[in-house]
């Protein structure tokens, strides 16, 4: 058996691989990308990220058509399906494949498809489906495999009517109610999306607050709204045992509740994709999440090789996996040890409405006993907001009250996700230019939603002067 030689070999192809092998092949560097599926794009593109997000944005078109009155008896009168919002979702995926796939033929980067494990510190095996052997060998390595549902022994998830992340882009049937086990991000964002297509949904929260890590204020908003949709929470809960059967599941809970649903969906927590690589005879430590241990420039206990993106751990972002594998590309490349990867990175929540933000929270400044104080503006007072319709949410600007630097931005509401990035970008300046006072003495638009930043920077400068 031929064993081919690389400079770099990428293991994973979601956004951590894509980011590494793209920078590493225009630097000149000869690469190959290692898939297990048959179709590039990791979790990210066909279980994670796009696929739900594709399926928030159809339910959100079906509920503005509902909500407007021009079109309410049409509505009324239109049932869609989970899936038929599937199929759609399927379409964005094949669009998101077939570009991606042009990226890796267009910048010369090989891609095997198979299973990959370490045989020695420089080599690896790959494992095709049809079960032929490749040999590679490598100077450097990159791991980008990402993660999966954690799913507990005690739960049988080859039970049709039980579903985590992955498999609940599976059904073939909309359920008439849906049980959610898990409230962090991912069960959050499926709580909304079951919740606007009129299906009957328990969240079950293992904390006692929802996305406990979010401002406060913010999440007690989503708590009001997720209540006012008709979903109902369960905080502070663990599951004791789980019961499906041909009619639905029954999830007893240690309080001594008993949630009855068709489907139930278990989303707490994720697992990374670490096991069956070789990576223990190597020297590459694991924990018992499956995330490998790295330094500041993602390098675990052999220099040479790199961990990235949700394997390597928090914070678990799309965004933030493909900068990782960026900056692992150009440590590989120049071997510069002072690179550094932005600290403050954008978190967007796909819930509905959204939410995002960047920056400390409340909590945190308060621990940290830095004098702050909060400009506030609330949407519902925005004129595009009233001429959208778009009216619940708020953006909050939290500022140093001396120096008045920014510190933390919070944003609750539609396209909050993108509203965010103006803040980020302010944030990311250096002196002067990152305080309030770029906010207020800046022109914008008129009507538009990035008026926020202006109503509630005046709005916190009117607390301190």
């Amino acid at each position: 058996m031929k064993t081919r030689h690389y400079d770099v070999v990428v293991i994973g192809s979601g956004p951590g691989g894509e980011g590494a092998a793209m920078t590493l092949a225009k630097s000149g560097r000869q690469v190959a990308v290692i898939e297990r599926h048959t179709m590039v794009g990791g979790g990210c593109t066909h279980w994670g990220t796009i696929p739900s997000k594709a399926l928030r944005q159809t339910i959100q078109r079906i509920t503005d058509f509902r909500e407007d009155p021009l079109f309410q008896h049409i509505a009324e009168a239109t049932e869609i399906t989970y899936p038929q919002l599937l199929n759609n979702a399927g379409e964005v995926i094949t669009s998101q494949v077939r570009m991606r796939r042009r990226f890796y033929e267009r910048n010369k980067v090989q891609v095997i498809h198979g299973e990959a494990s370490f045989t020695g510190p420089h080599e690896i095996q790959v494992v095709s489906g049809n079960g032929a052997h490749k040999e590679l060998t490598a100077d450097h390595f990159v791991i980008a495999t990402g993660s999966r549902p954690y799913r507990p022994d005690d739960i049988d998830f080859d039970h049709p009517r039980v579903v985590d992340s992955d498999t609940v882009l599976r059904l073939r049937e909309t359920p008439g109610s849906i049980a959610i086990y898990g409230a962090g991000v991912i069960g959050s964002e499926y709580a909304s999306i079951f919740s606007n297509l009129n299906i009957a949904v328990s969240l079950v929260n293992t904390r006692s607050s929802l996305l406990s890590h979010l401002d406060q204020e913010i999440t007690d908003s989503l708590s009001y709204h997720m209540i006012d949709q008709g979903i109902m929470l369960f905080h502070g809960e663990t599951y004791e045992k789980v019961e499906p059967d041909d009619d639905g599941v029954v999830m007893h809970l240690q309080s001594g509740k008993k949630i009855r649903s068709d489907v139930l969906m278990f989303a707490n927590g994720r697992t990374g994709n670490s096991q069956g690589m070789g990576l223990e005879a190597i020297g590459v430590s694991v924990d018992h999440r499956g995330h490998i241990a790295v330094n500041e420039h993602y390098q675990t206990a052999l220099p040479h090789v790199y961990a990235v993106g949700d394997v390597a751990g928090p914070p678990a972002l799309a965004s933030a996996s493909y900068d990782q594998g960026r900056f692992c590309g150009r440590h590989i490349v120049d071997n510069d040890s002072d690179l550094a990867l932005v600290r403050d990175i954008p978190t967007g929540i796909y819930t509905s409405p959204e939410i995002s933000y960047v920056g400390r929270t409340e909590r945190e400044l308060t621990e940290q006993q830095v004098p702050y104080e909060v400009g506030r503006a609330i949407f519902k007072n925005l004129a595009r907001a009233q001429i959208t319709g778009w009216t619940t949410g708020m953006l909050k600007i939290l500022f140093h009250r001396e120096s008045l630097q920014i510190l933390g931005i919070h944003c609750f509401g539609h396209q909050a996700s993108e509203i965010i990035h103006i803040g980020q970008a302010i944030m990311a300046q250096q002196g002067e230019a990152n305080t309030l006072r770029y906010f207020v003495d800046t022109t914008f638009n008129y009507p538009t939603m990035a008026e926020a930043y202006r109503v509630a920077a005046l709005n916190g400068l009117n607390r301190v002067f």
